[in-house]
């Protein structure tokens, strides 16, 4: 008989990739804990799954904030009794504007959910993982295209993009000796709330102001599942999935 799916944490699950990750999540058949700052949403999106009540929970979470990340770990644990699957999914933007211009709290706040929200979940699981029995689990950080590549006016989101990489790395090699994989997906043009801007057309690095494809959330959704549901030996340490026709590869 086929192992069932474990356990899954979501962050920023309200909307866009982590809701649509969430809810192919439930439907594979793992229990999800999905966390973000509105309350509201969440349970909008678990009353959505249509899938049994005990299987998914809603816990308002700012991942910016040690105290709320840890109560989100803590309630796992004490609804669930382990952690197979962390998605460090929430993220935030500045404006689009001149790097000159940025305040330092613009600065700060992408920095504090992009990078620190992960680094502080990425320990709170690996606390949980490493001590469990069966031991052991999978962090998959959501990346970016800017983790290669910047876009104009985006010095914050793509530094934290870069250093997402970094902690990817670090919790790789770091995690081994407690059976821990770490994986990033890279996205390009999901087709969410945030990147419908698009539709009607984006700064460019050549100064034009251009109309960009995007792809079906549902793509990214189905490559997390399939991320998440390798077995502990082996893993996608870094996945690329994007339209294919956006500007990338030769990005100038």
């Amino acid at each position: 008989m086929a192992k069932a799916p474990g356990v899954a944490i979501v962050t920023g699950a309200s909307a866009g990739i982590g809701k649509a990750a969430s809810l192919a999540l439930l439907q594979e058949g793992y229990r999800v804990v999905l966390g973000a700052r509105r309350l509201d949403l969440l349970e909008q999106a678990i009353a959505e799954s249509a899938v049994p009540a005990e299987r998914a929970l809603a816990v308002r979470t700012d991942v910016s904030d040690p105290a709320s990340v840890h109560a989100l770990f803590e309630k796992t644990k004490q609804v669930f009794g382990r952690l197979d699957v962390l998605f460090n999914n929430a993220g935030m933007s500045a404006p689009a504007v001149p790097l000159e211009d940025l305040s330092y709290a613009q600065w700060r706040s992408v920095i504090d959910t992009n990078l620190t929200g992960a680094f502080l979940c990425t320990q709170e699981a690996i606390r949980i993982m490493k001590s469990q029995d069966p031991r052991g689990g999978r962090i998959i950080n959501n990346g970016s295209l800017s983790a290669y590549v910047p876009r104009p006016h985006s010095a914050p989101y793509t530094a934290s993009k870069h250093a997402i990489a970094g902690l990817t790395k670090s919790t790789s090699l770091d995690g081994r000796r407690y059976d821990i994989a770490c994986s990033q997906i890279d996205i390009g043009n999901a087709g969410t709330e945030l990147t419908q801007r698009m539709t009607e057309g984006v700064l460019q690095a050549d100064g034009r102001t251009v109309v960009e494809p995007r792809i079906d959330v549902a793509h990214v959704a189905r490559a997390v599942v399939y991320m998440a549901s390798l077995p502990l030996d082996a893993n996608v340490q870094f996945m690329t999935i994007m339209a294919t026709k956006m500007p990338f590869v030769g990005r100038g």
